[in-house]
């Protein structure tokens, strides 16, 4: 890709998004946001491992991890994720010491070398923000337990259409918060046309605003949450998945898991083992 995926000016503030959301957590998300975890990783429960959550973002899925019998540590580089991580323990886990919440970047070789090594090394739709998405992705490989686990979803590339949401991310991290809004509304209003259009072609009924109703049912997330994300998620990085298949076989893991956004503008998910 060219060098502007790579650039971090005009950096989309994550934490504001996730201190937002975290007036929504209730149990039925964190129990899909659990059920999701068991369903990817092939497991009834986390009891004895080691689980690292790298860029905890809201920390539901640290929280999840540690309901499933994880021993968790979170960190995030972004204050106010880590602030909005560290309320969520305080509700539901207060004074916990098997949930370690911290603060540091996966491009800090240091402090990531600091944190050791975990079972589980789970990152979701994080490190192709970064920046430096190849080295992120090298960091967390790092933070791997021998025979451990790596977790992580990756947006897919698109071709040019990547390159457009470069522009659309960039676009939106410059103007003001009423065009911020306004850009939100209209793309979350395109993607609900584009459900209702693919459902006709698949002659079925369309159901927009049931399927932003039920969102939370995947992973527990929040449809206009995400929508924010998608539209200001800056810096932004894709890969397409034999490109990461390559940078971690070569590293000498095998892949346990897949689950592809079939070339839509989404995340593939991707679990491997090191062996």
């Amino acid at each position: 890709m060219s060098e502007e995926f790579h650039e971090v000016e005009d950096r989309f503030e994550f934490g504001e998004n996730w201190a937002s959301f975290l007036a929504t957590v209730d149990e039925e998300r964190i129990k899909r946001a659990e059920d999701s975890l068991r369903e990817f990783l092939a497991v009834d429960s986390l009891d004895g491992l080691t689980f690292l959550d790298v860029g905890s973002g809201s920390g539901l899925f640290s929280l999840a991890a540690r309901r499933l019998g994880a021993r968790v540590c979170s960190f995030d580089r972004d204050s106010e994720s880590v602030a909005t991580t560290k309320e969520l323990k305080k509700r539901y886990c207060h004074g916990d010491p098997d949930w370690r919440v911290l603060q540091g970047s996966v491009l800090d070789a240091g402090f990531v070398d600091s944190l050791g090594t975990f079972d589980i090394v789970y990152s979701w739709g994080v490190l192709h923000h970064t920046g430096a998405m190849w080295d992120a992705i090298n960091n967390a490989y790092g933070c791997i337990a021998e025979k451990g686990q790596l977790f992580i979803s990756i947006y897919n590339m698109q071709g040019n259409l990547s390159y457009v949401w470069v522009r659309i991310k960039r676009t939106y991290n410059v103007v003001p918060e009423p065009v911020k809004t306004l850009m939100v509304y209209s793309i979350g209003i395109v993607m609900l046309l584009w459900l209702v259009v693919s459902a006709l072609m698949r002659r079925e009924i369309p159901h927009p605003f049931r399927y932003v109703s039920e969102y939370k049912r995947m992973r527990g997330m929040s449809w206009w949450h995400d929508i924010r994300d998608w539209v200001g998620g800056y810096p932004f990085e894709v890969a397409r998945p034999c490109e990461i298949f390559g940078f971690l076989k070569g590293k000498g893991m095998s892949l346990e898991n897949l689950k592809t956004c079939a070339g839509e503008h989404d995340c593939n998910q991707y679990l491997f083992r090191k062996i």
